[in-house]
């Protein structure tokens, strides 16, 4: 199991777009994904939409990704690549 910490950074925040962006990357690896809201207990599947969509994060919201599985370190590397790069919007 991998865990990393990451900060939303772009300015429109985790809306509909960096969701979908996320959900097709986490899908491409058979490892379990989760996302949790860091200083919270609410983690959501990493591979649902609607989960992540249910998190309401903003710009500037701290997150952990966490990757579980045989494929886990390609995993975290690309999804903490992609929110770092604030999901192609900055």
């Amino acid at each position: 199991m991998i865990k990393h910490e990451t900060t939303i950074r772009n300015e429109s925040g985790f809306h509909i777009r960096p969701a979908q962006l996320f959900t097709e990357t986490a899908a491409r690896y058979a490892s379990n994904i989760s996302v949790t809201v860091n200083g919270t207990s609410t983690t959501v599947d990493g591979k649902s939409i609607l989960g992540l969509m249910t998190l309401g994060l903003s710009k500037g919201a701290e997150i952990t990704i966490t990757s579980d599985g045989a494929d886990e370190a390609e995993a975290i590397r690309a999804l903490i690549e992609l929110a770092e790069s604030g999901f192609g919007e900055n």
